[in-house]
């Protein structure tokens, strides 16, 4: 458990990153019948002349909030338009995430759906070159970067790696997407470490079903065992993260490395948890920069 000063930082720090206006989108698309299968587009916004038809790249955000539904895209639309505002098209997609009633036994709500959350995230990834063309024209779609935070930056890293699933699982892709590379920020990217560190009170196995299908699914589901990739990949990680803590980025990095590729891993001094969403943030800039040099 964090001790009370560090507890006391990650509550400033979420309280400054949740302190923005939500920013609305240029343009909202449906990639589904349900409520949650949207995508919110901005176009890129700059001072700096240039043609209005200039090709731009595009920046798929995925938001954390633990799967959870009480957590949906509102809170990371600041970092969209702060990509946006950097010269991006951003698409901010949407999925459904667990359900409300409380999880057995406790009082939170039930992290992710199984297999939901999963058909949505591949659903959308699958719609996405088809609905940016319409609504966001200067989008590249040969210069994309997914980003994520949080479950989002476990959510990016999976999409990633849909061509190495399991032969048998449903999201799987003939190939490779064509990504530039993935940014994952603060990722739940190791299921195993996650949940002996207890990340987000059991989160990972919430999302799989609970211990009876945790194992069972966990191949379908855990980045750390869908490796390598091919695909460029960074992970922006604080040291002083209490949510998802420094530990579960380096046991993906380790287990990346033992299936011979070669993962960035930025670890940024006196940084916790949301600063790396948080445009007010020094750590915004820096996940700023590694995005760019993936894109550019």
């Amino acid at each position: 458990m964090p001790d009370d000063d560090a507890a006391a930082r990650a509550a400033a720090e979420e309280g400054s990153a949740f302190s923005h206006p939500h920013v609305a989108p240029d343009a909202t698309a449906a990639y589904g019948d349900h409520p949650d299968q949207v995508i919110d587009f901005y176009a890129p916004r700059t001072d700096e002349p240039s043609a209005p038809s200039a090709p731009v790249p595009l920046v798929v955000v995925l938001h954390g909030g633990a799967w959870r539904a009480p957590y949906d895209r509102g809170h990371i639309t600041p970092f969209a338009d702060y990509l946006a505002r950097r010269g991006f098209a951003v698409a901010n997609v949407e999925y459904r995430r667990g359900a409300t009633l409380p999880a057995q036994g406790g009082t939170a709500p039930v992290a992710g759906r199984w297999p939901d959350t999963f058909d949505d995230v591949a659903a959308a990834l699958d719609a996405l070159p088809t609905l940016v063309r319409e609504a966001v024209p200067r989008a590249d779609l040969r210069r994309t970067v997914l980003t994520g935070h949080s479950a989002g930056g476990h959510l990016a890293l999976w999409a990633a790696a849909r061509h190495v699933l399991p032969a048998d699982a449903a999201w799987r892709t003939s190939g490779p997407a064509p990504l530039r590379g993935v940014v994952a920020l603060a990722p739940i990217a190791d299921f195993a470490m996650a949940e002996k560190l207890d990340v987000c009170g059991n989160a990972a196995l919430q999302l799989l079903g609970g211990e009876e299908k945790f194992t069972e699914r966990q191949r379908y589901a855990d980045p750390a065992l869908l490796l390598p990739t091919g695909i460029a990949t960074t992970l922006v990680q604080g040291r002083t993260d209490v949510v998802v803590p420094q530990a579960v980025a380096e046991s993906y990095a380790d287990a990346a490395a033992k299936a011979g590729e070669v993962v960035g891993l930025t670890l940024l001094e006196d940084v916790g948890h949301f600063p790396l969403i948080d445009p007010a943030a020094d750590a915004c800039a820096v996940v700023a920069e590694e995005i760019a040099q993936l894109a550019w």
